[in-house]
């Protein structure tokens, strides 16, 4: 993972669990409004909790899939590699 879906992930993580601290806090408010709007929320977390969870997943399942082509096709990866290297040379001379 990049540092940009590292720092994203870390501040959902912090979102979730703001919000998690402001339904504990609010747990004792009663009224009609306030009972839906904190129904919303708790649902809201949930759903950004499993999004979170299947996106670590998916992530996890991605690298061990490409570690596995990696070690059946190592000169084919250290190709790829190179070849990226070259284009990426290339472009950032032109700048």
């Amino acid at each position: 993972m990049d540092m940009n879906t590292d720092k994203l992930r870390e501040e959902l993580h912090a979102v979730i669990g703001d919000a998690e601290e402001l339904l504990k806090a609010t747990a004792g408010q009663t009224g009609e409004r306030i009972e839906k709007v904190r129904a919303r929320a708790e649902q809201s977390v949930r759903v950004a909790r499993q999004r979170l969870q299947a996106a670590g997943d998916d992530v996890r399942d991605a690298a061990r899939e490409l570690n596995g082509r990696v070690h059946d096709n190592p000169w084919t990866a250290v190709g790829i590699a190179a070849g990226v290297g070259v284009i990426a040379g290339l472009i950032l001379a032109r700048k």
